[in-house]
């Protein structure tokens, strides 16, 4: 899951820390390395901590914007249908109120 170096180097730092007042350099290093271990806990825990991780993600990206593409494009296409639906029943409605069938016969 996770090296135990991180916890390692993070208790080093705590005690350090104990040890002696506790300056700025020392206080910010402790956060950097438990903010490290505490994401790379993360990663672990949602399987993403192996080096296929990151090629995984970028297909999922790619995957998630055809998808959005896709719906666009679906939504294009449905409006597209409505206005061409439109046209032709308001065509069909002149047609019908100007007797323009008669003139085909």
């Amino acid at each position: 899951m996770m090296g135990g170096g991180q916890n390692a180097v993070l208790a080093q730092l705590l005690a350090q820390a104990e040890g002696q007042a506790a300056d700025l350099i020392a206080l910010r290093a402790i956060v950097e390395e438990a903010g490290t271990l505490g994401a790379t806990r993360a990663l672990a825990r949602l399987g993403l901590e192996d080096a296929q991780a990151s090629k995984d993600m970028a297909e999922l990206r790619e995957l998630l914007a055809a998808w959005r593409e896709a719906k666009k494009s679906l939504w294009k296409a449905v409006l597209g249908w409505i206005a061409k639906t439109a046209l032709v029943l308001m065509l069909a409605g002149l047609a019908v109120k100007l007797r323009l069938w008669e003139l085909l016969k």
